[in-house]
């Protein structure tokens, strides 16, 4: 029995504060929260069920936007049609990000955002995340193009930031000879 998540609107305060580290490994509660933010993302990137379950598409999801300030961040990336990958990662950090700035050319999204955002938003064009596993296990990913920027956004609300904080004010769209949209 699918039940959608209740993911927090950008006006919540939990979503401004600094999250703490979660502690390994993981409870019985929190795998199985994850698994369910896993479902709804998946489900949300699939049309008929993002109809039948009224979801906005979405492929990562912070704790924090669930009201838990915990270091948790959960993204489902679609690599081929209807194929996706899903990383969960406890505590992360980015250890190394390329000097190549890039921006997603239509702009970036929020499942806590429920309004149009206009602007680019700057990120590394590679980024490797250190942190652990639902386990404990420490493990290292290496993201590129769409996902580096799904890391970024998700470890960002870690820190009580949100995507439009970072379009510049002054110069809110770039051209492709400034920055690489993709």
């Amino acid at each position: 029995m699918f039940k959608k998540l209740n993911i927090l609107d950008e006006k919540d305060s939990h979503l401004r504060k600094i999250s703490k580290d979660a502690k390994l490994p993981l409870s019985k509660e929190y795998k199985k929260l994850i698994n369910q933010i896993i479902d709804e993302l998946t489900y949300s990137q699939i049309e008929e069920y993002a109809e039948k379950y009224d979801l906005r598409p979405g492929m990562g999801l912070a704790f924090p936007q669930l009201g838990i300030n915990e270091r948790i961040i959960v993204i489902v990336y679609e690599y081929d049609d209807g194929k996706f990958e899903n990383y969960v990662v406890v505590n992360p950090k980015i250890v190394s990000y390329s000097d190549e700035m890039i921006a997603a050319e239509a702009g970036e999204g929020c499942l806590s955002v429920n309004r149009e955002v206009e602007g680019h938003v700057k990120r590394h064009a590679r980024v490797t995340v250190e942190g652990y596993d639902v386990d404990g296990n420490k493990i290292k990913v290496r993201a590129r193009e769409d996902l580096s920027i799904a890391f970024q956004h998700e470890i960002d609300h870690l820190e009580g930031i949100l995507f439009f904080d970072r379009i510049d004010k002054k110069k809110p769209f770039y051209t492709e000879q400034e920055i690489r949209l993709i």
